[in-house]
């Protein structure tokens, strides 16, 4: 995993402050805060919005989807990794390729799947760039997983599901974990689920408010 910074010292300034922000508003594994400061937001990111990137709030990136804001994506991965997981991670949902670049900077080995055409190779292209040597990108239906590198340690959801996928629990390894945000009948919470000998673990972390999980590719 090759270190990024920002271009120039107003960036690293504002990234510096993002990570203050972080702290504060509970994130407190200090790994996770080191990975957000260091992968430069302001490059996932459409130029025109680059001034907003390291204020810690979503932001469009097209085809009615956006880039998570940075506590969301800290609060997934903190409760993805913690503790002591992972090795390898399966992502649905590449999107902008933030939260992969993040995942990128604390596991060995990062798989991604993307259903929007455009925004796969974007971020396929970004992240190339960047030199994230440990990352692998699909595209295709997140819903059925990528069974040829199964099982997976930890797999992340970025859009809410109806219900946990079983495709992609069945995928998870003995003790691995699913962080994912569930439609419910009063909204939206993001949840983790722990794989047991007999089924699984299931914690409700916070509301949320992500968009819909689809099926298929477009």
């Amino acid at each position: 995993m090759v270190p990024v910074g920002g271009r120039g010292l107003s960036h690293a300034r504002a990234r510096q402050r993002l990570a203050e922000r972080l702290a504060a508003t509970g994130i407190q594994d200090e790994r996770v805060i080191a990975a957000v400061m260091q992968v430069p937001r302001h490059l996932f990111v459409d130029e025109a919005l680059a001034t907003h990137a390291y204020e810690d709030s979503a932001l469009p990136i097209g085809q009615g989807q956006t880039i998570s804001q940075p506590y969301m994506v800290a609060r997934m991965t903190e409760a993805l990794l913690a503790p002591g997981c992972c090795s390898t991670v399966l992502e649905i949902g590449t999107g902008s390729g933030y939260q992969t670049a993040v995942l990128a900077s604390l596991v060995r080995r990062v798989y991604s799947i993307e259903r929007v055409a455009s925004l796969w190779q974007r971020a396929d292209a970004r992240l190339k760039a960047l030199r994230y040597r440990n990352v692998r990108l699909r595209y295709g239906d997140g819903a059925l997983g990528w069974q040829e590198y199964a099982p997976f340690d930890g797999i992340l959801i970025t859009a809410a599901a109806d219900g946990v996928p079983r495709r992609l629990a069945a995928q998870l390894a003995p003790g691995g974990r699913m962080v994912l945000p569930l439609n419910g009948a009063h909204g939206q919470v993001l949840v983790r689920l722990t794989r047991r000998t007999l089924g699984f673990r299931h914690e409700v972390l916070e509301s949320v408010t992500f968009v819909p999980m689809l099926g298929g590719v477009a």
